[in-house]
């Protein structure tokens, strides 16, 4: 038996030793590949007077304002569709585009068809991706990096482009690399105009999904915030991480006429006709800036970001996302409302709080309840902090999987969370792709506004209402040291003991996932 069990811890050393030999060796390669596949460096263009569209609407305005930052507020997932293929409708220079997720779907091939049109007028586009969702779809984007005014290029992808069992070797072997992400989200017209926040590019977060939407919250920035998005653009664009798809894949020589004309056939479908019904009410970008729309200008409007280099794992930084972020909201002083789609704040994060409590600021939150959530193991994480923060004396809210009624275009009845923003005291706040959990604060690279500005904050205000009124979400409390969840919103108000509208499956997993250590991956 003794002999047995030695042979087998033999087999386990060997098999591990050779795993690590293979995991160095593919570390090695693969930064010799990165090292020679680096494109040229490429910095954003020029600003002109009035060349375009875009400079001829924003010029007269941010140069009225100097220093000021103009923001625009979008919390409707046409608009933020809407405001998207306006801007590059109207670009007349340059597109950067940088995102974590771009599927090419029925509204992401939409998006992909403005791009195309625009890069046709001549406007130089750069589009940078994250390479974690990109598989199964390297095809369309090869097609568009054919074109000569189209550059692709993706963050810390893997070599390996076909075959699930090629990138998943790759994916092991690269473990602790790869797991690191680039989950920011840029869209820039001209230098001039700026959309950044939570969203990223597909059906689900412009109502256009048949099962479930995401609520979601993005803001448009002119003058100081659209030219520090450029610079963001451009440090992300020349890092070492951003690998040109050209070295990664190659389309057919005629790739680029068949995905032009199957991404022109989606405008021509019935299902376009919301979107560009909603886009032909706003198509100028006078009209976003002068328009019925409120833009807040302020001096006190900053897009603050982490630097690519978080993402190859370099020592934080006092700049960093996640030390500018707990600086800027433990000034709260009155009150202090968040939302966090993805939220495990931890033993430190929920002290935190509760120091804040003490202090006498009150606290309310938003998150996902089960039922609603898209990453069920993110839930099992978050799960076990609930009792310790109404405890604490924070209110709690979560998503009911559902949401409002008749919200989406479709037919589709579910709804999750996606929002990642916060406001204070009624003057300050952030939109942006930070969730207050462990990857966003350790391991995914960040982006987003800090402002102050009441009016500003008062509009955040509000969709944070809107967003936990009893018949969009749950509101959580303590009976006797138990969980309930109360729908207020129900003819007669039903609480609930258990995780209201879950499946046994998803309970039972979400309740073991807790238990396991992987916090710091969730």
């Amino acid at each position: 038996m003794k002999a047995k069990a030695k042979k087998v811890l033999k087999c386990l050393s060997i098999g591990l030793a050779v795993f690590a030999l293979a995991s160095v060796l593919s570390l090695y390669f693969y930064g010799r590949f990165a090292e020679s596949a680096r494109g040229e460096v490429v910095m954003a263009l020029p600003l002109a007077g009035d060349q375009t569209p875009i400079d001829r609407a924003v010029a007269p305005l941010t140069d009225a304002r100097p220093g000021q930052t103009g923001m625009v507020i979008l919390g409707d997932n046409l608009d933020a569709f809407a405001v998207r293929a306006m801007t590059a409708r109207s670009a007349g220079r340059s597109l950067d585009l940088q995102y974590y997720i771009w599927h090419d779907d029925f509204t992401g091939n939409m998006l992909h068809h403005e791009a195309l049109l625009a890069a046709d007028r001549g406007v130089r586009v750069r589009l940078l991706l994250d390479d974690m969702n990109v598989h199964g779809s390297h095809s369309v984007l090869a097609s568009l990096d054919s074109h000569p005014l189209i550059e692709v290029r993706l963050f810390n992808p893997t070599r390996s482009r076909e075959g699930t069992l090629a990138r998943g070797a790759e994916l092991l072997l690269r473990f602790f690399s790869l797991n690191r992400r680039m989950h920011n989200k840029i869209w820039l017209a001209d230098g001039r105009v700026a959309v950044v926040g939570g969203r990223n590019i597909g059906d689900e977060y412009f109502d256009a999904a048949a099962d479930v939407n995401f609520m979601d919250t993005d803001v448009a920035v002119v003058g100081t915030a659209a030219r520090q998005a450029e610079a963001v653009f451009d440090s992300y664009w020349n890092s070492a991480s951003a690998i040109p798809l050209a070295a990664l894949a190659e389309a057919e020589p005629d790739a680029l006429d068949k995905v032009r004309e199957s991404l022109g056939a989606g405008l021509e479908s019935d299902r376009a006709g919301p979107y560009l019904e909603r886009l032909r009410a706003s198509e100028r970008i006078r009209e976003l800036l002068q328009g019925n729309r409120v833009v807040h200008w302020t001096d006190k409007a900053t897009l603050v970001s982490d630097p690519p280099r978080k993402a190859e794992g370099a020592t934080p930084g006092p700049d960093w996302m996640t030390p500018v972020l707990v600086e800027r909201v433990d000034t709260a002083e009155r009150d202090l409302k968040l939302i966090s789609p993805y939220f495990v704040p931890g033993d430190a994060g929920v002290e935190w709080f509760a120091n804040m409590r003490r202090r006498g600021v009150e606290i309310s939150i938003l998150t996902n309840s089960l039922a609603a959530n898209d990453v069920l193991a993110v839930h099992g994480g978050y799960s076990g902090y609930r009792v310790p923060l109404l405890r604490a004396g924070i209110a709690l809210y979560e998503l009911k999987p559902h949401g409002a009624v008749n919200t989406s275009l479709f037919g589709s009845s579910g709804a999750s969370l996606h929002t990642k923003a916060y406001v204070a005291d009624g003057r300050h706040g952030f939109i942006g792709s930070f969730n207050l959990d462990p990857r966003s604060m350790n391991l995914n690279t960040e982006m987003g506004l800090l402002f102050e500005h009441p009016g500003a904050a008062a509009e955040l205000e509000a969709l944070y209402a809107a967003k936990t009124a009893p018949e969009i979400a749950y509101r959580l409390d303590l009976e006797g040291g138990e969980l309930r969840w109360h729908d207020e919103a129900a003819q007669p108000p039903v609480t609930w003991d258990r995780e209201p509208e879950a499946k046994a499956w998803q309970r039972a997993a979400a309740h073991a996932i807790g238990w396991l250590p992987v916090e710091s991956q969730l």
